[in-house]
């Protein structure tokens, strides 16, 4: 198997956690200055914190980017599946950002990054599906990926709906194949399968190391210093 390095990382959790590694952003709403303005407008909380994040980790705008997220921006998708239900036209830009790639698409504007830019949902295994893609790319010799992870918060009336709570944050890792902290994996049944990871879930695994206290997620991979 191809082996996985972490080289760099960077996180935004507004909420729910206390840190001093300056890697890590608990700004409640980024600036999102990375982007210019009429483009920053088009952006919710979550993609102007990524598209910061992205800025500092891929300044050159030369990184092949993957991004996962579970639910993607539901409370877009919802607002227009209540107005196709009322008999109203959909706005072209409302659905321009609602898919996954939206902010990726956004970043790529802003940073004049030509590289491929990859969109995943995957259920409930994300971080699995990024490692896996990126494993890849690594095989037809790209040296590094950027890997993003977010998840926007789920409006109430969808909420009710889903199997366990949704916690708004961000992560982005630059991977490689070497040259940096390796990531090892364990086969899914010697960790369990309960609940599905979340971006908190990754920055938590990040800040402590690779060392979670239980297997109380779908995390598969440790950090080995």
């Amino acid at each position: 198997m191809i082996p996985l390095t972490l080289r760099d990382w960077r996180a935004w959790q507004p909420t729910g956690t206390v840190s001093r590694d300056p890697r890590l952003s608990t700004e409640p709403r980024p600036k999102g200055t990375s982007v210019p303005a009429l483009l920053r407008r088009r952006l919710n909380i979550v993609g102007r914190a990524v598209c910061d994040m992205l800025a500092e980790l891929d300044p050159d705008g030369q990184s092949i980017i993957l991004h996962a997220s579970r639910h993607g921006d539901t409370e877009r998708t919802l607002e227009m599946l209540y107005a196709l239900n009322e008999g109203n036209d959909l706005s072209p830009a409302r659905f321009g950002m609602s898919v996954h790639n939206a902010m990726l698409g956004v970043h790529s504007i802003a940073s004049n990054n030509q590289r491929s830019l990859q969109a995943i949902a995957a259920g409930g295994n994300e971080v699995a599906a990024l490692f896996s893609e990126a494993r890849g790319y690594f095989a037809e010799g790209e040296p590094e990926i950027i890997a993003v992870f977010s998840e926007a918060s789920v409006p109430s009336r969808f909420s009710d709906h889903l199997d366990h709570p949704v916690d708004m944050a961000a992560v982005v890792m630059r991977l490689a194949t070497s040259d940096g902290i390796p990531i090892t994996s364990r086969p899914l049944d010697e960790v369990g399968s309960l609940r599905p990871p979340q971006p908190t879930d990754v920055i938590s695994w990040l800040l402590s190391g690779g060392n979670l206290p239980s297997p109380s997620q779908r995390l598969m991979w440790h950090l080995s210093p």
